[in-house]
């Protein structure tokens, strides 16, 4: 206590902006890396940071102290390697700041998930394949670097178009990044688990892949039966109705609303991975 009293007599008007510039560069970086896959390596290194300090706070390891002093300039220059990628997309997002203040609202959710809806009931009547990826929190840019960018606004006639099997972008996904098309003919990861239907094709196991480590949504029409299916957390909803497609999705991407029209339209089939 008579530290922290000692400290706060020593504290002045410099002082306190030294602190509020230190914090204001941290939440910075925090915000640049967020939705990208850095996020869980910086929280380890984070974490292995704090065990560090309180060990050799606390306890006389000279040998262990010594481990961490050699090994902390090799850190430094790891890390700007490990984090490449996400530096360059961080460098990026900078360059767009003010798109990052604004949180989607509840409408714009709604109609981005109105256009997928439109887009998904008339690639089913079609029989058209088309396998189109909602990036949520979790990046999904390096996915998107194996699709041809695009960053074009969405709508249902440039979905129809992009899966159009006479168009050559027809193969792969479309992924959906702040309700823009980011990419089309997107590689995807196939999943590995052992699905009960043997009979799922590529197209629904890439959207079951894409949603096991992220929390993308992920729409897929089937090109064989017509059929619409919703992928999510590495599960399968299969064959729902083309009238329940809308509310499903919006209970999933906006699940703390609570609307009766927006509850997931039951019986769903859900494949779920053995």
């Amino acid at each position: 206590m008579v530290e922290l009293l000692w400290l706060i007599q020593r504290l002045n008007w410099l002082a306190v902006v030294d602190i509020l510039l230190v914090a204001l560069m941290f939440f910075a970086v925090l915000l640049l890396v967020r939705a990208t896959q850095a996020v869980p390596l910086l929280r380890g290194l984070l974490v292995l940071g704090a065990i560090s300090l309180v060990l050799g706070g606390t306890a006389q390891l000279p040998t262990f102290s010594l481990v961490v002093r050699t090994a902390l300039p090799a850190l430094l220059v790891a890390i700007p390697v490990i984090f490449q990628p996400e530096l360059r997309r961080a460098l990026e997002r900078l360059g767009r700041f003010n798109e990052m203040l604004v949180a989607p609202r509840r409408t714009e959710t709604e109609m981005l998930v109105r256009k997928i809806s439109d887009a998904a009931q008339k690639l089913a009547t079609r029989h058209h394949g088309a396998l189109i990826v909602i990036e949520r929190d979790t990046g999904l840019q390096h996915l998107i670097d194996t699709g041809i960018r695009l960053d074009a606004e969405l709508s249902p006639e440039l979905l129809l178009t992009i899966f159009d099997p006479h168009t050559p972008m027809h193969d792969g996904g479309v992924i959906i990044r702040q309700g823009r098309v980011a990419a089309a003919s997107c590689v995807l990861p196939l999943t590995s688990a052992t699905l009960e239907d043997m009979r799922i094709g590529l197209r629904h196991r890439a959207g079951i892949g894409v949603t096991e480590g992220t929390d993308a949504i992920a729409v897929i029409v089937s090109e064989e039966r017509g059929s619409i299916s919703i992928a999510h957390s590495g599960r399968l909803i299969r064959r729902i109705e083309p009238a329940h497609l809308e509310n499903a999705l919006i209970a999933l991407i906006q699940p703390s609303v609570q609307r009766s029209s927006m509850a997931l339209p039951a019986p769903f089939n859900f494949q779920r991975n053995r």
